[in-house]
């Protein structure tokens, strides 16, 4: 799938989600990543979808939504893997902007370095921008990267964007208890981060199943004090540590709302209750996806999480 949603969004309200990378193919293989580890390591752009494709089925899906009642707010590039790894980004923001729907892209930030990346995603309204780390021994154990991208090199793309942007740039920080939620760590981040300017600097936590199982969020302490520290340096900072809830958007189709969303948005269980209910579905069809092994059950800070199974179809 795609296109998926919308979807509730902690930072964008109601989004239409727009998965522009094939599972999984990243420049990171991040420790928390809700999707897995990365299957294919990649630097280099290459060409995926069609861009009158992803159009079309935007159409269908703002559609959709428009048939039911639902709003959407954004289209956001949020896919399987790093957004910007297409080389055809800018096409793909190009014929959306006919929907005159705001469009957001949240990367990585690992390809910023490259001036036809920040051209590519200065074209976009709103762009989030990750930074769990500035130092190159932590960056390389939370963000696990391709050995070809250098960190400081990062970095000053991300200053650079940031100082040329037109739009609300966003920053998003991801803390793991024990590799980058130390006060040292977080004053240096917080440092960067002041250089950056954000909008909004998100400070976010694992809610939802890892890639690597012993992965944790850090204690309340840790949390509060990284909250000081940015403030310091960022005029707003918030948490990215709540629920989003259970608006998710019901076409009628439950398997395939079901595979499309849980393909890049691990669904909680009352989640996917939920979508039943408001679908006029039927729990079997669960049950059904699971012995296919199209869906997959997982449990994570005592909740139980439905994910799409990779290369399921």
């Amino acid at each position: 799938m795609i296109v998926f949603g919308p979807v509730p969004s902690r930072r964008l309200g109601r989004s239409l989600g727009v998965n522009n990378i094939p599972p999984k193919v990243c420049s990171y293989s991040c420790v928390y990543c809700q999707l897995g580890r990365t299957q294919t390591m990649k630097v280099e752009q290459a060409e995926f979808y069609e861009p009158a494709l992803i159009w079309q089925e935007v159409q269908d899906k703002l559609g959709q939504a428009r048939d039911s009642g639902e709003t959407v707010d954004y289209l956001t590039f949020v896919p399987d893997g790093e957004p910007t790894l297409d080389a055809r980004l800018g096409e793909h923001i190009g014929l959306l902007r006919q929907a005159g729907i705001p469009i957001a892209v949240i990367s990585n930030s690992s390809l910023v370095q490259r001036s036809e990346v920040r051209e590519v995603l200065a074209q976009a309204d709103w762009v989030s921008l990750k930074v769990d780390a500035v130092d190159e021994n932590t960056w390389r154990r939370v963000d696990r990267p391709h050995g070809q991208l250098r960190l400081s090199e990062i970095m000053d793309g991300a200053r650079e964007f940031a100082r040329t942007y037109q739009g609300e740039l966003v920053t998003e920080t991801m803390l793991v208890a024990g590799l980058n939620d130390e006060e040292s760590q977080l004053k240096q981040v917080a440092d960067y981060l002041g250089q950056l300017g954000p909008a909004i600097s998100y400070l976010s936590v694992p809610t939802r199943p890892p890639a690597e199982e012993w992965v944790r969020p850090p204690s309340e302490n840790a949390l509060n004090r990284a909250y000081q520290l940015v403030a310091e340096k960022v005029e707003r900072v918030e948490y990215l540590i709540g629920y989003e809830g259970n608006a998710f958007s019901a076409s009628g189709d439950l398997e395939k709302d079901l595979l499309s969303i849980t393909a890049v948005h691990p669904m909680r269980a009352e989640a996917v209750q939920d979508l039943v209910m408001r679908g006029g579905g039927s729990w079997q069809t669960v049950e059904e996806l699971l012995e296919r092994r199209c869906l997959v059950k997982a449990e994570y800070a005592e909740h139980t999480f439905y994910l799409r199974r990779p290369n399921s179809g």
